[in-house]
């Protein structure tokens, strides 16, 4: 029987995610941007993410969501 000593595919995605927060919280501080546009930056972000998360889980399940 085989052991699956590595990291899960879980494991994964919360660690990319977790990486991919960080990044963009650096970003955000070291951006000469005005209020209005980091929210605006922030909201576009937030909408192509939703998007890309729901296409992950129709490919995953092969349902629409």
């Amino acid at each position: 029987m085989a052991d699956n000593n590595g990291a899960g595919t879980g494991t994964v995605l919360l660690a990319l995610l977790v990486g991919a927060v960080a990044g963009a919280a650096v970003a955000l501080l070291y951006a000469p941007a005005s209020g209005r546009e980091t929210r605006e930056y922030l909201g576009d972000k937030a909408r192509e993410g939703a998007r890309k998360a729901t296409e992950l889980y129709e490919q995953a399940t092969g349902e629409q969501a």
